[in-house]
């Protein structure tokens, strides 16, 4: 028997079925698309230029890095910004740790009002509350004036424009940015650990230093890289209260704004943000080579 020849509508499948089928991937791609082209407009097109600018000078390019290395000013401005971060840092963790504590074991209204004080710094702009800082260190200001009617000291001590006054400043902007991700780390502590040390013959510091430091420290370790990485950028608070030793970001603006030596400072904002970049690199290998950053309990 010959074969039946077949119609056309079964050799030839619908049309509907010939069409490209929507594929997730090309949905995410898709979205995707409206994010990079804003990071590339307003992130990474200004670094390539700050980059392009800071190798202007000779055939090499090298030239504004030469002088930022071999200028011992320069390094002196750039140690001294990672000592004042450093210092910063520190002061704003022991501060900000039993604050976090105590906020994490609230609940209800009392954490919310809680937490609303902890925000209101945010609702502030930073150079309102540097010059807030000034009126209360100046030499005549609000804290000078108590010890003196208290009889604590007989002249007024010298807190602005110095490194004393300025880390304070910095400390106190700080501070949300610290106890924030050291709060999200407590409240994800299961109390029953507590309990269980208590029940194995813990007293309260062995219960602190064993269980509730260690699991608390993602929490540090985040706070610490997010103040680290923010104080080295600081700009307003340093120039307002810094005084004559200066902070990186003063200098940039110096070279730029003042002495026009725009490639001085594009080499500067450079070199910064590649060692901002290596420490981030470090602390992110050191995270997980030492099983940090997984949530609070989890067993590495």
């Amino acid at each position: 028997m010959p074969p039946v020849p077949k119609s056309d509508a079964a050799a030839s499948p619908p049309h509907r079925l010939r069409r490209r089928a929507w594929s997730p991937s090309r949905g995410n791609a898709l979205l995707l698309l409206p994010p990079l082209l804003l990071l590339t407009a307003f992130f990474i097109v200004p670094l390539a230029t700050v980059f392009i600018q800071s190798l202007s000078g000779d055939t090499l390019g090298l030239t504004q890095y030469r002088e930022v290395v071999t200028n011992g000013a320069t390094v002196s401005v750039l140690l001294y910004t990672f000592q004042v971060a450093l210092q910063v840092t520190l002061g704003a963790l022991i501060l900000s740790y039993p604050v976090a504590f105590m906020v994490s074991r609230l609940r209800g209204n009392l954490l919310h009002l809680c937490l609303g004080m902890i925000l209101i710094p945010f609702w502030t702009s930073t150079v309102i509350r540097t010059y807030a800082w000034i009126v209360i260190l100046q030499r005549r200001g609000v804290l000078n004036e108590a010890f003196m009617d208290l009889g604590l000291i007989e002249k007024p001590l010298r807190l602005v424009s110095n490194g004393v006054g300025m880390q304070i400043a910095m400390m106190h902007i700080m501070l949300p940015f610290m106890i924030l991700p050291l709060l999200s780390a407590m409240r994800g502590i299961d109390g029953n650990l507590l309990r269980a040390a208590s029940v194995m013959g813990a007293n309260p510091w062995r219960q602190f230093v064993s269980v509730y430091l260690p699991l608390s420290l993602p929490g540090i370790s985040a706070g610490c890289v997010l103040v680290f990485i923010t104080s080295l950028g600081f700009y307003i608070t340093p120039a307002l209260l810094g005084g004559q030793r200066t902070m990186v970001a003063v200098l940039i603006e110096q070279q730029a704004s003042r002495l026009l030596n725009c490639p001085l400072a594009s080499a500067l904002a450079t070199i910064l943000l590649i060692l901002t970049c290596a420490l981030f690199i470090l602390y992110e290998r050191a995270l997980r080579s030492t099983g940090g950053g997984r949530p609070a309990g989890e067993t590495a």
